[in-house]
């Protein structure tokens, strides 16, 4: 365990040079028009590559050489999700929990760097009278800041960007950007319900221009944020649930929430969960060192899951996972499954920022909860079914009806009778779902619920917890530039200081 003292690196500052432009009026003749500048870089043009990074964002962009991995392979791995194959040496810090002030440096400076295109796009957006585009760019914001506060807590958020007027930026409390990212939804949709320009459709790579899906993106997001805060006392959600409500509800089933400027099969174009797992241009796995976690597989074949060769592939005939933090015993890359097609389909995949079903469980959980009017075993069974659909099972409404009908933990006849025990088996079948999808969306309702059956904890020997790290420290690009305002934080420890929504 490690408390540190933390500062800010402002990743704006870097940003914001690339717009520098030297002011040389004398010279104004001989601008050169192929040399980007503030003026000529366009909210569109930010916004389709901003939204384009968030898909990268959402499954994490890979980082270093030979047996590389993405900077969120962590969630992957701690979740149950995956684990190395033994063809590299075990990663001692992340598999030992022994985390410290560099190990989330990367996500952080990521996340940060697509944020503020997307505070461009917004800000120039309005400069133009283009309340759609900004819309969008706020919505995707959303769920990038959500996801930061859910891993780091408090971060800079209210004086994030504005670097003229604010050199050191404040941690504002997660608890207050929650507030304030609600707000900023609400700001959104109304932005949203304006007449579109007609360049919204070219450059929208999300939703093509369909408004109403960019609503129910927004909404979808709120009620993930409600759903995060259920264990908070005293919580109440009952005006947030009749906003979205009224404003058409979250997405269902066919409307993934995803991103797509025109991948393909080249270097450096391919889709990005498939660029991370599935093959190379020229046919080699992306991710040899990987496989799937034997926990996860024991789940998905104790129980004769449908799913399981749309996650994973076969090794040999058989499913082969790996024991995540054991070095001795994992099999060898071309012992090992891989990643099936119903993750890593093609090249030119939509990489999903929200799929479908994951929105359906967050609805069912509503209900659940009383939150929300319906009938929850509808809503869960439907959620269910989606994610088969989704996967691409064959006959997918008859084998999932049959999962739901013949296995104890996914029939709704041994949900429970409480709000707790039906929320952990909705969670439970979520998480199967959203195996190797959002390990960050698995980690967050593990931290909530405490739902997940025993097994999933390194097997490391050297490991110094015996559960999942609460959070990661700030970065150590945090160190010196803010040092007064993050101090202010307080010490930070991986095992004991909790995101303020758990319990």
């Amino acid at each position: 365990m490690k408390k540190i003292q933390i500062r800010f690196l402002f990743t704006a500052l870097v940003f914001s040079a690339m717009f520098a432009a030297c002011n040389k009026d004398y010279l104004d003749v001989n601008k050169d028009p192929n040399r980007p500048t503030d003026e000529n870089i366009t909210p569109e043009l930010l916004f389709t590559q901003a939204a384009t990074a968030a898909g990268f964002r959402t499954i994490g962009t890979v980082v270093g050489g030979e047996g590389a991995k993405t900077d969120l392979q962590f969630a992957q791995n701690w979740v149950g999700y995956m684990g190395g194959t033994g063809d590299f040496a075990v990663e001692q810090i992340e598999t030992t929990y022994n985390i410290d002030f560099a190990f989330g440096d990367v996500p952080w400076q990521r996340d940060y760097g697509v944020l503020f295109d997307l505070y461009l796009t917004k800000t120039k957006a309005l400069a133009n009278d283009n309340k759609v585009l900004a819309g969008a760019a706020m919505i995707i914001s959303a769920k990038m800041f959500q996801e930061l506060a859910d891993t780091y807590g408090d971060i800079p958020y209210s004086q994030a960007f504005q670097t003229e007027t604010y050199k050191r930026p404040a941690y504002d409390k997660a608890e207050d950007i929650y507030v304030s990212l609600q707000a900023s939804l609400d700001s959104a949709i109304s932005y949203m319900q304006e007449t579109a320009p007609a360049s919204f459709a070219t450059v929208d790579v999300v939703n093509h221009g369909d408004q109403d899906m960019w609503i129910k993106f927004a909404n979808t997001l709120k009620l993930r944020m409600l759903i995060r805060q259920s264990e908070v006392p005293g919580f109440t959600p009952t005006a947030e649930i009749a906003k979205i409500e009224a404003n058409g509800g979250v997405i269902g089933a066919g409307e993934s929430i995803s991103v797509n400027p025109g991948f393909n099969n080249a270097q450096a174009k391919q889709s990005p969960f498939y660029g991370n797992y599935g093959f190379t241009p020229t046919g080699n796995k992306a991710a040899g060192g990987y496989a799937p976690n034997n926990y996860i597989l024991s789940l998905l074949l104790n129980y004769n899951d449908p799913r399981t060769d749309r996650f994973f592939t076969t090794a040999g005939g058989f499913f082969v996972g790996s024991d995540y933090g054991l070095v001795t015993g994992n099999p060898t890359q071309s012992q090992a499954s891989y990643f099936g097609p119903g993750v890593a389909r093609s090249a030119d995949q939509d990489q999903w920022l929200i799929p479908s079903f994951e929105g359906m469980f967050f609805e069912a959980e509503a209900i659940a909860r009383g939150w929300m009017a319906g009938d929850a075993r509808a809503a869960y069974e439907a959620a269910v079914t989606e994610s088969f659909v989704w996967l691409g099972v064959e006959d997918a409404a008859n084998e999932a009806a049959l999962y739901m009908t013949d296995n104890e933990i996914a029939t709704w006849d041994n949900a429970g009778a409480t709000v707790a025990e039906q929320a952990d088996f909705i969670a439970l079948q979520k998480y199967i779902a959203l195996t190797t999808i959002d390990p960050r969306e698995a980690w967050a309702d593990e931290r909530r619920l405490h739902f997940l059956p025993d097994g999933f904890i390194s097997n490391n020997p050297g490991r110094i917890g015996n559960s999942l790290p609460l959070r990661l420290l700030y970065p150590q690009s945090e160190y010196t530039t803010n040092n007064e305002n993050v101090s202010a934080v307080g010490d930070i420890d991986q095992f004991t200081t909790k995101i303020f929504w758990q319990p």
